[in-house]
């Protein structure tokens, strides 16, 4: 009866502790309203085609590091018009992303509206691009492998590189 007693300790200690996966937080936070591209085949489409990458995280994360050739446009501040007069081609390629795809689903939401038709929403961010070993550049255009993390809620699921938080 003992052994039961540590069993059933154990299991409940363990699952409450179970970590959410990346998978997961998309499905309780987003409408899935945006197809997703993933890492990979992001990587793979990113050498041989002309997407237009948007970044909708807040600058302070973006100078920290994004993904080589993203625009930054924000996310509190996104201004649909500036975007408007960069990326003229309503039928243009556009991949968005933010730390794990939430605040972009938002933003491809109000490029949709706006008449934009090729949208689709980088599955787990920039934590999914790196923890698939995937590179990053710093504002000098560096290569690094500092990620901000927005908050340490957040920054769980960043499993590679360093995380920064300020």
């Amino acid at each position: 009866m003992k052994i039961l007693c540590y069993i059933a300790l154990f299991l409940g200690a363990t699952t409450g502790l179970a970590q959410q996966t990346i998978q997961e937080v998309l499905l309780k936070y987003n409408k899935q309203s945006i197809p997703y591209i993933y890492p990979e085949m992001l990587a793979d489409i990113q050498k041989d085609s002309t997407i237009v990458l948007l970044d909708t995280r807040e600058i302070k994360e973006y100078q920290v590091s994004h993904i080589k050739g993203a625009l930054y446009v924000g996310y509190e501040n996104f201004n649909l018009q500036k975007v408007s007069k960069t990326i003229k081609n309503k039928e243009a390629q556009i991949i968005v992303y933010c730390s794990l795809g939430v605040r972009s689903e938002d933003i491809a939401e109000i490029l949709q509206k706006a008449g934009y038709t090729n949208i689709q929403n980088l599955h787990g961010g920039i934590f999914d691009w790196k923890n698939n070993n995937l590179p990053l550049v710093n504002a000098k255009q560096k290569q690094t492998d500092s990620v901000h993390v927005y908050s340490k809620k957040w920054g769980k699921w960043l499993t590679k590189g360093i995380k920064v938080t300020n």
